[in-house]
């Protein structure tokens, strides 16, 4: 999966919101059959959802346009199946499987992805899977769940306040962070580990608070998150800002690698100091790493 700064929710229910959305600027589209969708609704979204992504594949625009995900319903409601029979086709790279709380149901979903590829004419394994960790559970397995198939890219913790974790750990919710700071530190730490590099933190709610949000998406950037899910395009612009590379930090990495390398070449590097700063061989890769992330944010 190719890194994503902002990945932006849009009802499947709602074909102009979704064309919106689209046109949007975020880096990645997730067409939501779940909460934002009601039970008599399903069926029909199903429908749009699937028109969208035929008419991305017709267009190419996937290829140069955001990446376009599906979030369907978990695994417990009954629905995942038939979500998934309607919206596995060209145009689709990757499904966003909520509530995730078991390698079994991670692993039915790759073998259905598996089948409806082969008889869909889709490459096998080009579909791949986003885990939401949203419970207790879920976040005490992530690193199981996230192992339990080649086809999952990544996890997305859900810290919506008064979402599903929230109620499922029965804590507090604050700005700073501190109640469901552990969740989010493991669901990280469970994810690289694995061997995934792009971990996504979930949605902030508050639509009317921007300056929340920055906040809250700072504090993801230094734990490591890449970048978040969002509800409404007005916050992809702050979200985006909030987890771009200070541009401070990119000189100094530049820097870095640029006098590292220099004598590295005459055959004896093997620590140097930039700035009064020890550089060896560990910092020079963390430099090259942040410069490839910052490169996210120059697109």
């Amino acid at each position: 999966m190719r890194p994503v700064r902002v990945a932006l929710f849009a009802p499947g229910s709602k074909d102009r919101v979704m064309a919106k959305a689209l046109e949007s600027g975020a880096d990645a589209v997730i067409l939501d059959l779940e909460d934002s969708v009601p039970i008599a609704a399903k069926a029909e979204a199903r429908s749009l959802v699937a028109k969208v992504l035929d008419a991305v594949s017709a267009s190419g625009a996937g290829r140069s346009g955001p990446a376009i995900f599906v979030r369907v319903n978990a695994a417990a409601s009954g629905l995942l199946d038939d979500d998934l029979a309607a919206i596995v086709r060209p145009g689709l790279d990757a499904v966003f499987l909520p509530k995730a709380e078991s390698v079994a149901e991670v692993q039915h979903t790759a073998s259905n992805l598996e089948r409806l590829e082969s008889a869909r004419g889709v490459k096998t394994g080009s579909v791949e899977i986003v885990l939401m960790i949203e419970s207790a559970l879920g976040v005490y397995r992530c690193f199981d769940l996230i192992k339990a198939s080649p086809r999952v890219a990544t996890a997305c913790i859900g810290v919506a306040r008064d979402g599903d974790l929230q109620t499922d750990l029965g804590c507090g919710w604050s700005i700073e962070g501190t109640e469901i700071l552990y969740a989010r530190s493991k669901v990280l730490l469970d994810t690289r580990a694995a061997g995934k590099a792009c971990p996504l933190d979930g949605v902030f709610s508050d639509l009317s608070d921007e300056e929340g949000l920055i906040k809250d998406s700072r504090l993801s950037a230094r734990l490591g998150y890449v970048g978040r899910t969002v509800i409404h395009p007005r916050q992809i612009a702050p979200a985006r800002r909030a987890y771009a590379v200070p541009e401070a930090d990119v000189a100094y990495y530049r820097q870095v690698v640029a006098e590292f390398e220099a004598v590295e070449k005459t055959g004896s590097a093997a620590a140097i100091t930039v700035n009064g700063r020890l550089v060896d061989y560990a910092m020079y890769q963390r430099a090259k790493r942040v410069l490839d992330l910052a490169r996210l944010d120059r697109q």
